[in-house]
């Protein structure tokens, strides 16, 4: 039984050890995206058609 207390004080070790270096990653920039913005605009295929309307034949 002790051994489950020894690997959760170990898991929770870790897990703050990796939190703490996501957040000083984050704080530093490491997932600022200065590409994407400037050539978003080559990539947007989507067209906006129109709407045509209908017209009503007087027959």
């Amino acid at each position: 039984m002790s051994v489950i207390y020894v690997l959760l004080a170990i898991s929770l070790v870790v897990a703050i050890i990796f939190f703490v270096a996501f957040i000083f990653s984050v704080r530093q920039g490491q997932y600022d995206d200065a590409y994407t913005p400037s050539v978003r605009m080559l990539f947007e295929d989507e067209l906006v058609k129109p709407k045509k309307k209908k017209v009503k034949s007087k027959e």
